[in-house]
């Protein structure tokens, strides 16, 4: 990557004050995650069903342990770890230049780094609960039951996560809108911006725009400064120049 480039970004993060990161699936392939749409993506391996079939509120009502056996082979992985880019996040909030992370990732790796502000649009696999009493289930629970997990009360236990044909969590939207409405920078890392509706809520902002992404989006004609390269090698050393520099 060149210097220039590095710091151009690191400017725009010393000047922010009310950055706002918006991240995909991306972020969290450094550490380990499969993402969905790349060549060795979730959505091109081969099962019985399609990937976005089994991830869908009518699947998981329907055909429940079959749900649950791609659910746990594909969707948990308790040995993940944060990243550069969850650290490089989660330091750039200490110092008061974040102000929120809006996450479409469902891991829950940046709450593990150390970020406070986390908005999650699509839920976390590490929230779980009874469909019938509402008691709450860890993710190692889920991991180590067999077939579909049920309550002592009976009912089947169903992950805090937004299924397709479910609507996303109107507080996280509107928290949200209300971060990225008042940004004086945004950073969009890790996602291509083909995910609706979530993918929209940037497409209002006019400000500062960052975008770190292995392969084009919808939005770079509209940035500040387009990164093709890893977020977290490209944040570690943003973070590096930051720290070792008077950055105009």
């Amino acid at each position: 990557m060149e210097e220039n480039t590095l710091a151009k970004l690191a400017h725009l993060l010393k000047n922010a004050r009310r950055a706002v990161f918006f991240g995909g699936a991306g972020v969290s392939t450094e550490s380990g995650i499969p993402d969905f749409r790349s060549t060795d993506g979730l959505y091109r391996q081969q099962w019985s069903d399609p990937p976005e079939t089994i991830l869908s509120h009518g699947y998981f009502c329907t055909k429940t342990e079959a749900f649950y056996d791609f659910y746990r082979k594909k969707m948990l992985f308790p040995e993940a770890r944060p990243n550069p880019a969850h650290l490089a996040l989660a330091e750039l909030e200490k110092r008061g230049i974040l102000s929120a992370v809006i996450t479409q990732n469902i891991d829950g790796l940046h709450q593990l780094a150390g970020s406070k502000n986390v908005i999650e649009l699509h839920g976390t696999v590490l929230r779980n609960s009874c469909t019938r009493c509402g008691k709450s289930f860890s993710m190692e629970e889920i991991l180590h039951s067999q077939g579909v997990p049920r309550c002592a009360c009976g009912g089947v236990v169903k992950p805090d996560v937004v299924f397709y044909g479910e609507q996303l969590p109107p507080g996280a939207i509107e928290e949200a809108l209300y971060f990225i409405e008042r940004a004086d920078l945004l950073i969009i890392g890790g996602t291509s911006l083909s995910v609706y509706p979530a993918a929209g809520f940037v497409e209002g902002y006019r400000g500062d725009l960052v975008i770190i992404n292995r392969s084009p989006t919808s939005m770079d004609r509209r940035a500040t400064l387009c990164i093709s390269a890893p977020i977290g090698k490209t944040l570690a050393e943003a973070m590096n120049l930051l720290n070792s520099v008077d950055i105009p």
